[in-house]
């Protein structure tokens, strides 16, 4: 998924003229309690950011489909360091080097590509997990 395809995911995800079912009918203005309606909206969801019931709970439900992303994209990760752990042990029992940096290039290159300079980084982090530090 490029970095384009991402955002409009995201977007898709939690813009509320896209999801119909995170609107609300708005906020009532009289309550008795003294208390203004800017004040009544910073304290919706507090631990979201948001100022608006609507915004919070798009924010809630966004948060809640990273959550479940995160745990994919461990075990994700997971699958690599055991994948990676055999392609190691085989290499080495033919008696090869542990690391083929020339692969290595290709990865870190698939990783900008797709995903421009931080690409890199996350490409190096994921290597590092999967064969242990050079």
């Amino acid at each position: 998924m490029s970095g384009t395809q991402a955002i409009r995911a995201i977007q898709a995800v939690t813009d509320p003229v896209a999801r119909p079912e995170a609107r609300t009918t708005g906020t009532s203005t009289g309550t008795g309690t003294g208390t203004s309606t800017a004040t009544r909206r910073a304290a919706v969801k507090p631990d979201t950011g948001a100022r608006t019931e609507a915004a919070a709970g798009v924010i809630t439900d966004a948060r809640a489909r990273i959550d479940d992303l995160d745990g994919r994209i461990i075990g994700l990760v997971q699958e690599r360091m055991a994948v990676s752990a055999v392609i190691q042990r085989e290499r080495i029992g033919s008696g090869g080097r542990r690391v083929n940096l020339s692969r290595e290039m290709e990865v870190l290159e698939h990783y900008r590509g797709q995903l421009g300079r931080p690409g890199t980084a996350l490409a190096m982090t994921l290597l590092e997990l999967c064969r242990g530090r050079i």
